[in-house]
């Protein structure tokens, strides 16, 4: 059983870069879908689906540049089970110069830092990714 699912998610898709598997899989949740799409729309991911029979998994294809290098370098997760941190609209800042992105769980979806800005809305900092 796992305690805290958007790490387990972000350390998958880490692991899996890193050993060139090309899908990751794991136990559906609408939460880590949307957390993946978010990725997928800033480009670490190229693909997200559902399948499973009788039991639903998250299908998650990972992001390989022209080099065949992975495109995620690397993830630090932020709020963690035992300790929630949150930001509002000014402290939502850009991670590694605009390199990467943190990715916020808000009252209005999962959002990306400029996203957050721009809609001036704070949240719960999950983790930056680059």
């Amino acid at each position: 059983m796992v305690t805290d699912r958007v790490g387990d998610f972000i350390i998958r898709l880490k692991n899996a870069g890193a050993i060139g598997n090309p899908v990751v899989s794991l136990p559906y949740s609408a939460h880590i879908e949307a957390i993946a799409r978010k990725l997928k729309q800033l480009g670490y991911v190229s693909e997200v689906g559902t399948s499973g029979n009788g039991k639903r998994m998250l299908d998650v294809t990972l992001a390989y540049d022209e080099r065949g290098n992975h495109k995620i370098h690397d993830v630090k997760r932020i709020s963690k089970p035992g300790r929630r941190l949150y930001a509002s609209t000014r402290e939502a800042h850009g991670v590694k110069n605009g390199l990467g992105a943190a990715i916020l769980s808000t009252p209005k979806g999962v959002l990306c830092d400029k996203e957050a800005r721009k809609e001036r809305v704070g949240g719960e900092t999950m983790f930056q990714i680059w």
